[in-house]
């Protein structure tokens, strides 16, 4: 994945200032692909400059107005090249695995606190993507592919905090009181 693409793809949905795409990955993209303000406008930046976006001509130019973007036929283009690419799956990335680790050399003062704070955590972001879930996608009523997408999407990260929760359910019964 790539924070380029993930721009096209929240550009394709709908056009957006630096801002909007912004407050967008907070409450969706963000879920699975985060970003900094400052990254997203480095990356409008330059896929301005490979030609895959332009901004839309203001109707009034205001000096400081925001900017909003649209995807062209090339940005649109790469995305799908993307899209079909073959990828092999990354390694997973845990801090809380490695400290874990480290603790299994050094000791584990205060882990079981950080087990329970992630386990919380975990707790927490299930309930916002059921709420989700139950909000956006009601029933079985017959869907539209993107939407079906949408949801598959979603889904994996229900998946996914289920197993966190699971897990670190799992691993302070395992470590007791101690």
């Amino acid at each position: 994945m790539s924070l380029p693409h993930a721009i096209l793809t929240a550009l394709l949905e709908k056009p957006s200032s630096g801002l909007e795409l912004t407050r967008r990955f907070d409450k969706s993209i963000g879920y699975f692909w985060s970003a900094t303000h400052q990254q997203i406008y480095r990356e409008l930046g330059k896929l301005e400059q490979a030609g895959h976006i332009r901004a839309l001509p203001a109707p009034v130019p205001v000096r400081g107005q925001r900017k909003e973007y649209e995807v062209l036929p090339a940005g649109r283009e790469e995305l799908g090249a993307w899209v079909a690419r073959s990828e092999d799956p990354k390694p997973m990335r845990a801090a809380l695995l490695l400290r874990m680790r480290a603790a299994a050399v050094v000791g584990a003062p205060g882990l079981r606190a950080e087990l329970t704070r992630h386990l919380v955590l975990h707790q927490e972001q299930l309930d916002e993507y059921l709420a989700i879930e139950t909000r956006d996608f009601p029933g079985e009523r017959r869907r539209s592919v993107p939407d079906r997408l949408r949801h598959l999407v979603l889904r994996g990260g229900i998946e996914m905090e289920r197993f966190w929760v699971e897990w670190l359910t799992g691993a302070l019964a395992e470590l007791g009181t101690e």
